[in-house]
């Protein structure tokens, strides 16, 4: 049965996709991109959602694969000694592997999703995810162990750039931003998913739990193309042809998104040179300073120190709330948040979540640092405000995960053009977990020479930061065709005219 919703429909049936109406009386229809305003048109007519949503379903999947790989240490290495004779500096290991196996992942994932195709990469990651939990399932020594969490560190850093990118190139803008973080809602289940079954499994019964979740998604990645961008930059257009077609609908006209498609293509073409050389070229560099700006802000707003200290910082503060009891609050915070994520980005917008996401944690990591400093200083009546600390963290963590958490990923697969997009996508993630990284190993450090709550106010200055960063210089992309957004970054169309205006100029003379 074949799913296509007119507009009017699509408003009442499903209320979180903000349709923009033809209608100038009931939507304002000028959008604005670093200030400069610009009509917003129709996409398409009609929207065909079943296999958008397939192919989002798909992705999230393995997505819940990544969820489950990050929550795998916290009940598994509470039982891991029972089996195997394993050190407490084997057991960081355990955890810390993934990470920095992540970031080789991350790198080399670029040139993976560029010349194997977004879809067969993604695809393969299940091999070597499933791989890689027979061999913690069946570990009879560490060594075995470690091997495994660097394959599903690999492939978690491959992913973690290849879902943005697919599915930025297969979602029309009118569903891009609420299919698009469902990935990120799938993550954080996998995350509960791992602390739910770890409770009653454990630590290899659990990893033949995990082993299990890749053969769903290996099955139903199979049931999706791949992305028309990816065939037109091959020069494939007839595939690129038929993927739009099965995405948008068998009896939807895709004539004029494959001229935008062939074009844009067309002047990246003109343009010539590597990708390694114009990746920070004049036309270019814009998109990519973005996408790297806000994997940085991203991660220096200390959400991994807060997330993985959570336990500390609550000891630190001396909160009266059990501190086991708030790390499992926080967790259920940060996993429902983002589906309200998910219910307000295409109302709202990309830059008004990051707006409200900022300045929920600078105030929140205001508030907390302030507590610290009152607490270490020997003021006796904060001590009657012990639950600060965990209200603080809860919207801090809310803050976050409707904003600067998911939409940094959601934006790489909108605002990088597709002639550099898989190398500009490596970069951005090898940088982000990068941050990540630094950010985890050197917290107890920076707690140690300035106090928590010198280190909590570091975070907030940066989080302000961020801030300005967003107003000043991040594009708001909702309800605009990728095809839309390169073309404003870019500066595409005049630039076209202008190198064939040289080119004929250089043929007369």
């Amino acid at each position: 049965m074949e799913m296509e919703i007119k507009d009017e429909n699509l408003r009442n049936s499903i209320p979180f996709v903000k349709q923009l109406s033809t209608d100038s009386n009931k939507v304002k229809t000028d959008h604005t991109i670093n200030g400069d305003v610009m009509s917003h048109r129709h996409t398409t007519q009609r929207l065909f959602l079943w296999t958008q949503i397939l192919a989002t379903f798909a992705v999230s999947m393995g997505s819940l694969i990544v969820g489950f790989s990050s929550g795998y240490t916290s009940p598994a290495l509470t039982n891991i000694n029972g089996t195997l004779n394993i050190t407490t500096e084997e057991k960081s290991w355990v955890g810390g592997l993934m990470p920095l196996a992540a970031l080789v992942g991350g790198v080399s994932g670029g040139p993976l999703i560029e010349y194997l195709g977004r879809r067969m990469a993604i695809t393969g990651t299940a091999i070597p995810f499933f791989v890689g939990w027979m061999l913690i399932a069946n570990a009879y020594n560490v060594p075995m162990v470690l091997v495994g969490r660097a394959l599903s560190g690999i492939c978690v850093g491959i992913v973690s750039l290849a879902f943005p990118v697919y599915l930025g190139e297969v979602l029309q803008p009118e569903v891009r931003g609420a299919l698009g973080l469902l990935p990120t809602a799938f993550g954080n289940t996998g995350i509960l998913l791992a602390y739910f079954v770890g409770s009653y499994l454990d630590w290899s019964k659990l990893a033949f739990f995990g082993a299990a979740l890749p053969v769903p998604f290996f099955l139903l990645m199979l049931l999706t193309p791949e992305t028309p961008c990816w065939y037109v930059t091959k020069g494939r257009v007839e595939d690129a042809r038929k993927a739009l077609q099965w995405l948008r609908g068998k009896n939807i006209n895709v004539d004029k998104e494959m001229r935008d498609l062939t074009r844009l293509q067309a002047e990246s073409n003109l343009m010539g040179g590597s990708v390694f050389r114009q990746l920070f070229s004049n036309r270019f560099r814009p998109a990519v300073l973005i996408s790297l700006g806000l994997m940085i802000f991203q991660q220096f707003s200390g959400i991994n120190a807060v997330i993985f200290y959570a336990e500390t910082i609550f000891q630190m503060s001396g909160s009266s709330i059990d501190k086991n009891l708030s790390s499992i609050i926080i967790g259920l915070v940060n996993f429902i948040s983002t589906f309200i994520a998910t219910a307000l980005i295409d109302r709202l917008g990309r830059k008004i979540l990051l707006y409200i996401s900022s300045t929920a944690m600078i105030i929140t990591l205001i508030i907390l640092g302030s507590y610290c400093y009152l607490k270490v200083t020997g003021v006796e009546w904060i001590a009657t405000y012990g639950w600060l600390p965990l209200a603080c963290l809860v919207i801090y963590v809310l803050g976050f995960s409707i904003g600067f958490g998911p939409i940094p990923w959601l934006m790489l697969g909108e605002i990088l053009p597709s002639k550099i997009r898989s190398t500009a996508a490596a970069l951005a993630t090898g940088l982000n977990w990068t941050c990540a990284f630094i950010v985890t190993k050197t917290f107890h450090s920076i707690s140690e020479a300035i106090h928590m709550h010198g280190t909590l106010w570091m975070f907030a200055v940066i989080c302000l930061i961020g801030l300005f960063f967003v107003i000043f210089f991040v594009p708001e992309t909702r309800g605009k065709s990728l095809e839309e957004i390169e073309l404003k970054l870019t500066g595409g169309s005049r630039r076209i005219r202008n190198i064939n205006s040289v080119k004929s100029a250089q043929n007369g003379c």
